[in-house]
């Protein structure tokens, strides 16, 4: 029986990299994006790669797109094999110098996608995930959430990002909660982080400075929501466990 996956922000950058990983090992992938046209596009090009992918639109911050997308999936195939929520936003990267420590519109806007956004999605996606033979949660997050490595100032990217590191923070602890409350069933869930990656989160100036591209990031969350082996509750990237 052929695996299927949902993607969230997968329409460019590590998600649509993530989905071409996926659908040329076979998986049937679901492009979910917020924005139709590019969503639809990015399927074109998994499907012209030979990948079997279709197109959600869906946005993590609208319950309405998360339920219709996930009462389709239901309808048309019953199950859903594996989740990466990837979708993620970091408002601060564009942000002028804040003149005060801590802005709360940074964190509520941070918190809204990378946080309530990745809980509505698995809230949704449950009991579809539940109806797999071994359902697979992969949650995309970043060794900024690190408490462990933020507290270390000889650590090479020891910045001060406070709404996106606590939102992966966070996700971090929500991983955590949810491979406990999954125990006794076939669920596992895991926590990614794919490195410092060429994508649009970053600014220009920035973004020169990743060594990392999408597609080697997405082989890499790729390869973790299919490996059998990966464990449940735990915060990995491509060299090993990262400590909480």
């Amino acid at each position: 029986m052929q695996p299927t996956a949902l993607v969230t922000g997968a329409s460019r950058g590590i998600g649509l990299a993530t989905a071409r990983k996926l659908g040329a090992n076979g998986v049937r992938t679901f492009v979910g994006a917020r924005d139709p046209e590019s969503g639809k596009r990015a399927v074109e090009q998994l499907r012209d790669d030979g990948a079997d992918a279709d197109f959600y639109e869906l946005d993590v911050t609208d319950q309405a797109t998360i339920e219709a997308a996930r009462d389709d999936i239901d309808q048309r195939y019953g199950r859903l094999d594996i989740l990466v929520n990837n979708a993620g936003v970091l408002p601060e990267a564009g942000a002028d110098q804040p003149t005060v420590p801590l802005q709360l519109t940074m964190f509520q806007a941070t918190f809204e996608t990378n946080v309530f956004g990745t809980v509505a999605v698995i809230e949704a996606m449950l009991p579809l995930l539940g109806k797999s033979v071994a359902g697979r949660i992969i949650n995309v997050s970043s060794s900024l959430g690190s408490l462990t490595l933020q507290t270390d100032p000889d650590w090479p990217s020891y910045v001060v990002t406070p709404a996106y590191q606590s939102s992966k923070s966070a996700l971090n602890a929500i991983t955590v909660a949810l491979a406990k409350l999954l125990a006794d069933s076939a669920i596992t869930v895991t926590s990614v982080c794919p490195g410092f990656v060429q994508t649009d989160i970053h600014p220009p100036s920035n973004r020169s400075n990743a060594a990392i591209t999408p597609d080697e990031a997405g082989e890499f969350i790729a390869r973790a929501a299919t490996d059998p082996d990966v464990g449940t509750g735990t915060f990995i990237d491509r060299n090993g466990v990262v400590p909480w």
